[in-house]
């Protein structure tokens, strides 16, 4: 009997009743049919691959990591809990020693999540793989982690969640944001005034195939990993970098997929985009699958593929090897503070958000307490065209007391002056998740 090198947990939650509209790119066909696949291929035969079924995150665990405004219920569907529910499943069979590796293969996304949630922006409501961390360190203690976001899209939402995070290394390789939704992820955006540094960013050009990707992985991800040395790697494992994918114009293969997985070695990896249902995600997501046990995946092939074809033209990787080159430096030895504003010990950026899912616009004022024994309080004033003016207050991991006690000011001073309509205090370190409504 064929077995794998390495232990695998695959979790599988294709949300057959949530869907942005019936013909939408992302909907339950998306997983269906690389079901269908593994099922084929005999991947569950192969000894030390097993399905395992999804867990149900709770608002508690959502109410972690977001501010939801009015409430988490307003703004997520049960397939959302469920979706990040299986991502934390995948994690806890790793965490646990139950497998070496696992792979969430579930939906709705949530790479696009922001720290504040107002409603659904590029088909996310929550961050998955963010509920899935944090959920781990409430239970495991203070993990180093190394997020690999390869969604041809720059995963802005993780960067955002953890922008103020020097013990999470976010690195998001994507399509140029100047050809592409979000239109951000340029390597200026290096993290906040205490975690810069901790975001980097590889914007790729279009027509990027395999030899441009594998090239940033060598010679700016993994270096950086390695300096880094995180407790735990996660891939956020979008595939829309697929030469076939409708909405993205990138030429990867699902063999250079999964020569990326190989070389990354994350512990978990998180489905997130991929639109090319038939033609690619079967395939790239059994390559994956392989590669993550350990297994022989030189015979993945997807229709259509022709090499030559999708070869990149020398000037993109000139051009590649030039942007990576000039990244690695930036990573190593950081400009900061970055746009915004330094008063009184406050470090402020003002931000205009677009929830192009949910067309909402959110005005929001983003602040941290610039403090010499931890990350500092955090606040989020914010508004939109759905809620109006709401407040987030959080006391991060490792906060020092003042800072905690300085949160618990500001949320209690925000009740009695009476000017917003919603109130959240995350405090992570009395794990104490508050709400007022004015």
């Amino acid at each position: 009997m064929l077995k794998a090198g390495r232990s695998l947990g695959i979790v599988f939650f294709p949300a057959f009743d949530w869907a942005i509209s019936p013909t939408h790119p992302e909907r339950q066909e998306r997983l269906l049919y690389t079901q269908d696949q593994l099922r084929e291929e005999g991947v569950f035969d192969i000894a030390g691959i097993r399905e395992l079924k999804p867990d149900l995150a709770t608002a508690a665990d959502v109410s972690r990591v977001h501010f939801c405004f009015p409430e988490v219920a307003a703004v997520t569907t049960p397939s959302h809990l469920v979706s990040a529910g299986g991502a934390i499943r995948a994690a806890r069979a790793v965490l646990e020693k139950d497998s070496q590796k696992a792979f969430a293969l579930v939906r709705p996304p949530g790479h696009h999540a922001m720290k504040v949630v107002h409603g659904a922006r590029g088909f996310c409501n929550i961050n998955i793989e963010a509920v899935m961390i944090e959920w781990l360190r409430e239970r495991f203690g203070p993990l180093r982690v190394a997020v690999v976001d390869t969604d041809c899209h720059h995963g802005d939402g993780t960067q955002d969640v953890y922008w103020h995070d020097p013990d999470t290394l976010f690195i998001s390789l994507h399509q140029d944001g100047r050809t592409l939704y979000p239109g951000t992820g340029y390597p200026t955006e290096q993290g906040g005034p205490q975690a810069l540094g901790a975001t980097v960013n590889v914007p790729l050009p279009p027509g990027t195939s395999d030899e441009g990707f594998l090239f940033a992985m060598r010679e700016v991800v993994m270096p950086l990993i390695e300096d880094f040395k995180p407790d735990l790697i996660v891939n956020s494992a979008g595939q829309d970098n697929h030469f076939s994918d409708p909405i993205t114009d990138m030429a990867f293969s699902a063999q250079g997929y999964a020569q990326l997985t190989e070389l990354l070695q994350a512990d978990i990896a998180v489905l997130e985009g991929g639109y090319a249902i038939q033609g690619a995600l079967p395939y790239v997501n059994l390559g994956l699958v392989l590669s993550m046990a350990g297994l022989d995946y030189s015979h993945v092939r997807e229709p259509g593929f022709d090499p030559e074809a999708i070869r990149q033209p020398a000037k993109v990787t000139a051009y590649i090897e030039d942007v990576c080159r000039d990244i690695l430096k930036l990573a190593r030895h950081p400009k900061g503070p970055g746009k915004g504003d330094l008063v009184n010990g406050w470090f402020t950026r003002r931000k205009t958000l677009y929830y192009d899912t949910d067309a909402i616009t959110e005005y929001q004022t983003e602040s941290v307490r610039l403090c010499d024994h931890c990350r500092g309080v955090m606040t989020y004033e914010t508004e939109s065209t759905r809620n109006p003016l709401c407040l987030g207050v959080e006391a991060p991991l490792g906060a020092c007391e003042k800072c905690v006690e300085e949160a618990y000011r500001i949320y209690e001073a925000g009740q009695i002056k009476g000017e917003f309509r919603h109130l959240q205090l995350i405090d992570r370190v009395g794990k104490n998740y508050a709400s007022y409504t004015g």
